[in-house]
């Protein structure tokens, strides 16, 4: 068992069960909590098995948290690593591309063993076919996954589809998360974002043994007392996370602010 001061609180991180919530000072403190504790299950499944297998998330909510975990200390050339989704439409050197994303701000800093992209040019049923074949020849150690301003996890967007065992699925993207990608940055206007992506399934995404859920900035608060306070389903499609044996949401104080304290410290205790 190990004690570890995260931001506001202190926490004994033992094996768990169920949805553990943690708040940090503020996004860098959330991002180098979450580095860690990705680096430490990383190395653990590499001791264990010689490999580990890495699902990365990204947009604004990620970049504390993946600029830190390249500076840990990690075998990254045992390190297999998958991302979540990718626009239908645009090209990897697109500026709102999410394999340029990753190419930037991950892959390039860390000697992985290989780097499986969502790739959506092309014979688009066959590349899903084919990435859902690869994520499917072991299990996800890590997954990195944020969660929308909707409370989406990947592009599943509420209603999400919770009953699909597909591990990937090409998804019409609802209005409130094309206008999400605009208030970050990455276009222009809503009339530039495109109207579908390929994204990782619910299902597989709560196939990963472990899920640590990066979620800082006041943008999310909304989202996150619906995760934490809502009935669990597709209408909230992040709620899904309290489903999940070993999944872990850090937020900062801005992100926490809507929140009920008891709501809070009941998760930060293992609800």
């Amino acid at each position: 068992m190990e004690d570890r001061e995260i931001g506001l609180y202190t926490f004994s991180l033992t094996r768990r069960s169920g949805l553990r919530a943690y708040v940090a000072d503020d996004a860098e403190a959330l991002g180098r909590s979450v580095a860690r504790e990705a680096a430490r299950l990383l190395r653990e499944a590499v001791t264990e098995r010689g490999v580990a297998r890495l699902l990365l998330s990204t947009g604004r909510s990620q970049f504390t948290t993946l600029a830190a975990l390249v500076q840990e200390q990690v075998p990254w050339e045992a390190v297999e690593a998958f991302h979540l989704d990718e626009y239908v439409g645009i090209g990897p050197d697109h500026p709102a591309s999410f394999r340029r994303y990753l190419r930037q701000r991950f892959v390039r800093h860390v000697p992985l063993k290989a780097m499986h992209e969502v790739t959506t040019e092309g014979d688009l049923a066959a590349r899903v076919e084919h990435l859902a074949a690869e994520v499917r020849r072991g299990p996800v150690d890590v997954a990195l996954v944020g969660v929308g301003e909707n409370a989406h996890v990947a592009f599943n967007d509420p209603p999400a589809d919770f009953a699909t065992q597909a591990a990937y699925l090409v998804v019409t993207l609802a209005p409130e998360c094309r206008a999400q990608q605009v208030g970050e940055g990455w276009f222009a206007s809503v009339a530039e974002v495109p109207e579908h992506a390929v994204t990782m399934s619910v299902s597989q995404i709560m196939a990963s043994r472990s899920i640590l859920s990066p979620v800082p900035y006041a943008v999310k608060a909304l989202a996150v007392r619906r995760l934490l306070t809502e009935d669990i389903g597709p209408g909230v499609p992040a709620s899904i996370l309290r489903r999940h044996p070993a999944a872990t949401l850090y937020l900062d104080r801005d992100s926490s602010a809507l929140c009920p304290p008891d709501v809070l410290t009941a998760y930060a205790a293992g609800a």
